[in-house]
């Protein structure tokens, strides 16, 4: 089951999401990969929430495909 990616307190650091580069706008084409950060401030986007994933792309999230794995490094304990 996939989640729809227009609320910001759904995407955490680490979640698996499918995202929609500003090139790829006019096809749909989705990019699937894990969040490195979350550059949208607000708590809502009608477009989905902008990310930086892993691998460098940025996009909207158009779905959050795993949540199960979502990582908050802000609650991490830091040496």
């Amino acid at each position: 089951m996939s989640l729809s990616g227009n609320n910001r307190e759904i995407i955490k650091i680490g979640s698996i999401v499918g995202v929609i580069k500003k090139s790829d706008q006019k096809t749909g084409k989705i990019s699937e990969g894990v969040v490195r950060e979350i550059l949208t401030k607000s708590k809502f986007h009608p477009h989905g929430i902008k990310v930086i994933l892993e691998d460098g792309i940025i996009g909207r999230v158009k779905e959050v495909v795993d949540v199960s794995i979502n990582k908050d490094i802000s609650k991490e304990k830091l040496p």
